[in-house]
C-alpha cells in the first residue's frame, strides 16, 4: 500500500476491500458447501437408497466452491440456483425444513428432540442458505468484465437439470416431489 502525507490512497483502499470482501465470500462458501455435504453425507448413511443420489450431488457443491474460487460466473449461478431451488422446494413442498425447525424449537424448549434425522434438513437448509449468499455476493461484486449474466443463468439451469436428472436416475421416488413442485 502507497501512503502520502500520512493518508492512504483510494485505490488501495478499494483493493483492500475487495479483498477483504473476496475472503469472506470464499470462507462463506466453503462453510454452507461444508455444511450441505455434511447434511448430505448423514442423511445418505440413515437411507441406503439415495447414497448415490447425494454424492452426485456433492459434486455440485464441491464444483461451486473449486470454480467460485476462480471468480468464473456459471458457478456463482450454479451455487445461487442449486441451493435456492433446495431451499424452496424444501420450505414449501416437503415440509422438511419447516418439520426440522419445530423439532428445534422443541429441543430447546424442553431439551428433548423427537428424532435426530430431523436436524438433516436444518443443517442444509442453512448451508444452502450461505452458499446462495456467498455467490450472490461474489457475482456482483466481480469485475464487470468477468460478470456476466448469461453465464450465470446458464450455469444454474445447469445445476438444476443435473440435479434433475440424478434425481431420475438414481431417485426415482423423488419425482412425484418434482412434479408437485412444478405443478404437473
Amino acid at each position: 500500500m502507497r501512503f502520502e502525507e500520512g493518508r492512504l490512497h483510494a485505490a488501495d483502499t478499494e483493493i483492500e476491500n475487495d479483498y477483504k470482501i473476496r475472503a469472506w465470500t470464499n470462507r462463506v462458501l466453503w462453510a454452507g458447501a461444508t455444511l450441505c455435504v455434511v447434511a448430505l453425507f448423514w442423511s445418505a448413511v440413515l437411507d441406503p437408497t439415495i447414497r448415490l443420489l447425494h454424492a452426485l450431488q456433492s459434486l455440485i457443491y464441491v464444483a461451486v466452491v473449486v470454480f467460485a474460487r476462480r471468480s468464473i460466473a456459471w458457478a456463482f449461478g450454479a451455487g445461487c440456483f442449486k441451493s435456492g431451488f433446495w431451499n424452496l422446494a424444501n420450505l414449501f413442498v416437503t415440509g422438511f425444513v419447516r418439520d426440522g425447525l419445530q423439532d428445534l424449537a422443541l429441543l430447546l424448549q424442553t431439551g428433548q428432540m423427537a428424532t435426530l434425522d430431523l436436524m438433516i434438513p436444518v443443517v442444509a437448509f442453512t448451508g444452502n442458505c450461505l452458499v446462495f449468499v456467498a455467490c450472490l455476493v461474489a457475482f456482483l461484486r466481480s469485475p464487470r468484465q468477468r460478470r456476466s449474466w448469461f453465464q450465470f443463468v446458464l450455469g444454474g439451469f445447469v445445476a438444476i437439470a443435473f440435479f434433475f436428472l440424478i434425481i431420475c436416475i438414481t431417485a426415482p421416488q423423488f419425482i412425484p416431489v418434482l412434479k408437485h413442485l412444478f405443478h404437473l
